[in-house]
């Protein structure tokens, strides 16, 4: 497998309102939109985001809370690979656990994630339009 960039970060957040407080508001990241706030505005980084925890439950594991029997992560990373299911089927070969293989989600990345020692989610991602903004599109 090859990483080509890391395609993004996001705090994963059960506050919302008060990530939102802290990283929009007193640090003045242009952070936008309606639950998922992010930006692809940052310098040194291609997407930053706060992902609030039910909606990453919702996108990793199609449920509205996240399980029981998982721990909670405090952030996932992203790293842009050059094909998403061939790099999950290697991490499976190294006996990690997928928390789900290579899918498109619905506006548009292809990503399989696991829960890595640490706690994040680790994301290994086709993400087109990043591509397009490195020159590899």
């Amino acid at each position: 497998m090859k990483v080509l960039f890391i395609a993004g970060f996001a705090a994963i957040t059960p506050d919302a309102s008060g990530s939102a407080a802290l990283y929009r508001d007193a640090l003045g990241l242009p952070l936008e939109g309606d639950g998922y706030l992010s930006t692809e505005h940052v310098d040194g980084v291609k997407h930053l985001g706060v992902w609030p925890l039910d909606e990453a439950a919702r996108s990793i594991f199609g449920a509205t809370s996240w399980p029981d029997d998982v721990p909670v992560p405090q952030a996932t990373i992203e790293f842009e690979v050059d094909d998403v299911a061939a790099a999950a089927s290697e991490l499976e070969q190294h006996d990690l656990v997928l928390l789900h293989g290579a899918r498109t989600e619905p506006w548009g990345q292809t990503v399989a994630r696991l829960l890595s020692p640490e706690g994040l989610v680790v994301g290994l991602t086709n993400t087109p339009w990043l591509r397009e903004d490195a020159g590899g599109g």
